[in-house]
């Protein structure tokens, strides 16, 4: 029997994995999220599986691997939060590449046509039967240009969304989808030409604020701005400040990037201690929901299958799994794609 403390732990993620059911696996589940102090709580087991804001540091996979932890099972695809190069050699780490890229696209083409056309506010003024249209005037979708920063299978669904509109599309990639129809232009010719820009790609130490003052200064007067990969790429600072200074139309954000300790729990009956935050959701012209991009029936489902299948992998098959997170070439993804024996 695989032991396996499962960290963060929501109702949604627990109906999930208990209704897929392996007899070979047990589950640990935890209602808080991982970091050093609570590491200790996956003594006895063999591995952990984490979310986006559970804290797997150097010092976490340390006190992991002194327990005997051999497996960390992300049960999503960024992994940003987790130290891969320090975990090398100690314990193998995988994660869920591709769990729905359509739920995550269609929850940034909602953000932008509940923003755009003014929705929220219409549902609000209704239901206290107001039915002035004052203030709710948008925009046609129909000929505007759509920069997609990042076109891996979520950026291009969320292309597919925006040629359905009719919207004119450009991209920018560091890695172009090779013999594609995308027209593929630098970041810089990306920020100035469109009029919504939406984030579709991984946070590195290179994408980190890559949506920066200096960014936001080369958009269009009123560009629309959607943010449904990581919170980190864009600087919320200067976001707020692009929205003060009205250069910035709109915001769409289902990340923000200190969102580790206010996202996923209920803080209606708190004061919410990060002003940015508080201020960015104040403003009339932005939207945030709360990393709810990925949550559908079909993405919970995928995400339970592929989660343990990689812990399947991992402690059989001789340990190989095509989802391995690994730096023993110095490069994660180019050993992904080259694997063909367990990491080390």
């Amino acid at each position: 029997m695989i032991k396996v403390a499962f960290y963060d732990t929501k109702e949604y993620d627990r109906a999930s994995f208990e209704k897929l059911g392996n007899e070979e696996i047990s589950y640990k589940f935890l209602d808080t999220k991982l970091n050093i102090d609570t590491a200790d709580l996956a003594a006895g087991c063999d591995a952990v599986c984490v979310f986006v804001n559970d804290a797997v540091d150097g010092a976490v996979i340390d006190r992991l691997y002194a327990l005997g932890i051999r497996m960390i099972a992300l049960r999503c695809a960024g992994y940003n939060n987790v130290d891969v190069k320090h975990a090398y050699g100690k314990i193998h780490v995988t994660h869920v590449p591709a769990y729905s890229p359509y739920a995550v696209a269609e929850h940034a083409a909602a953000l932008l046509l509940t923003s755009v056309r003014r929705i929220h506010k219409a549902y609000n003024r209704t239901r206290d039967f107001n039915f002035s249209l004052n203030g709710l005037t948008g925009f046609d979708f129909h000929g505007k240009t759509a920069g997609i920063i990042g076109t891996g299978k979520i950026g291009r669904i969320f292309i597919d969304i925006c040629r359905g509109f009719g919207m004119h599309v450009i991209a920018y990639d560091k890695f172009p989808v090779p013999d594609s129809d995308i027209e593929y232009v630098s970041l810089d010719e990306l920020f100035t030409r469109s009029d919504i820009i939406s984030l579709h790609c991984p946070l590195t130490d290179e994408t980190r604020h890559m949506i920066d003052a200096s960014a936001i200064e080369k958009m269009k007067k009123g560009v629309v701005i959607v943010n449904t990969s990581r919170g980190a790429l864009i600087d919320a600072e200067a976001l707020l400040d692009g929205i003060k200074a009205r250069k910035v139309g709109a915001a769409c954000l289902d990340v923000y990037e200190e969102e580790a300790d206010v996202f996923f729990e209920d803080r209606s009956g708190h004061i919410l201690n990060d002003e940015i935050l508080s201020r960015l959701i104040s403003m009339p012209n932005v939207i945030v929901t709360s990393h709810q991009a990925f949550l559908t029936e079909e993405a919970l489902e995928n995400i339970a299958e592929t989660t343990v299948q990689n812990i399947l992998s991992c402690f059989h098959n001789d340990g190989i799994c095509d989802n391995e997170l690994c730096y023993r070439c110095g490069d994660i993804e180019a050993c992904k794609k080259a694997r063909k024996q367990r990491c080390f």
